[in-house]
């Protein structure tokens, strides 16, 4: 090496090792990092070809995870601006794209009035996207398209690729306790996607449609989108009450395990009563799973659909949480009964699902990574609730805050110092300091909703939750 090339070699490790990234900031530390290495590559022509410094070593000395920083380095090698050469290493690209950074546009005022990004402090449902499996991923992605089964080349089977479905089968009866063929799973784009299928092959046209509130607030133009109509039912501490349910309710749409937004488990007793109700009304359950799988304490609680046997519950579960929301992939499971009217539905409209991931999500479940995975999930989302509730210890006055044996987030009813402001207008508060605090009365659609704020907390590492804890109680003690 020359000493020129030493010394751009030197410079290159030396502004590298003197970033600083910004804690309180609500932009992920990886994101950082990616930004900052992206707008210094684009800056600085010399260093193509360059060595970066190990991964470990940046680590140490930006005091960051390791995983932070094989994130960022694993993005800007798929932008182009890196790459890794045999026997080891990460080099800075010989041809750099985007050298020169894009000229400035004055932002529109569609721009100007977008709403914060989804990755905000507190934003619900949001997985850790730093903690995807990538690597193994993209080996599952590559191993299925490299040499691809002669199927998949094929007109693909509508209800999705058999051996995703047998690996879903296997996963369900692993950790759900539930029994059923693989030809009763369908793959489908998403929870909206699932609701619209069944929509419009199980339920006759204008039927009348139970569902929980507050619940998913997005049902209702789901629903009516498929003709149906929609009939909110006010929870209590124990979920739906069967015995609020209209005689001539075709379907009932819960979230048994874990409610949605609150929280609340439904009983046994309570689960066996809706059973009975829907044998004798001749009439159907849709059981949303969404984030059973993230059990903190104690046994997971039984599917709805496996005390039934699959008779008259109707079966949904999604990888969006699981994995990641950009997968896009959900699945159903259907009584045997249904399976002949969804065939008949489905082929009307062909597949509504790509193929592409299908093979790639089957072989890393029926590998076992898919299940170390979630494991791995559930002990840092745990680590990360507890650490919120620390964080925010003392403000008895403003959030009635308890920790919860389950899911991604809280859900955390407004104390006596809060009640005359009511929690949208603490939600709107909350934007201008840089946080994504829902109000709970927001997810109503009956009068007199229930006051609180939601607390998503698996996203975001303990820093980032520290930091936003700390932007929560200044907010919240600082109203009148």
């Amino acid at each position: 090496m020359s000493s020129f090339a030493k010394m751009q070699q030197s410079n290159l490790n030396t502004a590298l090792f003197g970033l600083s990234l910004d804690r309180n900031s609500g932009l992920p530390l990886h994101a950082q990092l990616t930004h900052v290495l992206r707008e210094m590559l684009r800056a600085d022509p010399a260093a193509a070809g360059e060595r970066l410094p190990p991964s470990r070593a940046l680590a140490e000395e930006l005091s960051v995870s390791r995983m932070t920083v094989t994130t960022a380095y694993d993005q800007l090698i798929a932008e182009g601006y890196l790459s890794t050469r045999p026997g080891g290493g990460t080099y800075v690209a010989e041809d750099l794209p985007h050298l020169a950074p894009p000229t400035p546009r004055k932002a529109s005022r569609a721009a100007q009035g977008a709403p914060p990004p989804a990755w905000l402090p507190f934003q619900p449902g949001l997985p850790d996207q730093a903690l995807f499996p990538r690597r193994l991923w993209a080996r599952h992605l590559e191993r299925a398209w490299r040499t691809p089964d002669p199927t998949l080349l094929d007109r693909p089977d509508p209800f999705g690729w058999p051996p995703l479905r047998l690996a879903i089968r296997d996963h369900l009866a692993a950790w759900r306790g539930l029994d059923c063929a693989p030809e009763q799973v369908m793959i489908t784009g998403g929870a909206w996607d699932g609701f619209d299928l069944i929509a419009r092959s199980a339920i006759a046209p204008g039927g009348l449609i139970a569902t929980e509130d507050p619940g998913w607030a997005t049902m209702g133009h789901v629903l009516a989108s498929s003709g149906l109509n929609e009939h909110p039912v006010r929870i209590d501490a124990e979920g739906l009450d069967p015995v609020h349910l209209p005689t001539d309710t075709r379907a009932v749409i819960i979230t048994p395990s874990r409610h949605f937004p609150t929280g609340a488990a439904m009983p046994l007793s309570r689960r066996l009563t809706l059973l009975d109700w829907a044998r004798a009304h001749d009439a159907l359950i849709v059981e949303d799973d969404y984030d059973s799988e993230f059990r903190y304490r104690g046994q997971p609680l039984p599917a709805l659909a496996g005390l039934d046997g699959l008779q008259r519950v109707i079966y949904m579960g999604s990888f969006s949480k699981l994995l990641s929301p950009a997968l896009r992939i959900g699945y159903i499971v259907l009584p045997e009964r249904l399976v002949g009217p969804m065939r008949a539905a489905i082929d009307a409209t062909g597949p509504r699902v790509s193929m592409v991931p299908q093979p790639a999500l089957a072989s890393f479940m029926a590998s076992g990574e898919f299940a170390t995975h979630l494991r791995r999930m559930r002990r840092h989302y745990a680590k990360r609730q507890r650490h919120l509730l620390n964080a925010l210890t003392g403000l008895e006055e403003y959030l009635r805050l308890q920790p919860d044996p389950s899911g991604m987030h809280l859900c955390a009813g407004l104390g006596p110092a809060l009640v005359p402001a009511g929690d949208r207008a603490i939600s709107e508060r909350a934007k201008a300091v840089g946080l994504t605090l829902r109000a709970l009365s927001s997810h109503a659609r009956l009068p007199d909703p229930p006051q609180g704020v939601l607390l998503g907390y698996a996203g975001f590492d303990e820093p980032t939750l520290s930091a936003a804890a700390e932007k929560l109680r200044a907010l919240l003690t600082s109203l009148p």
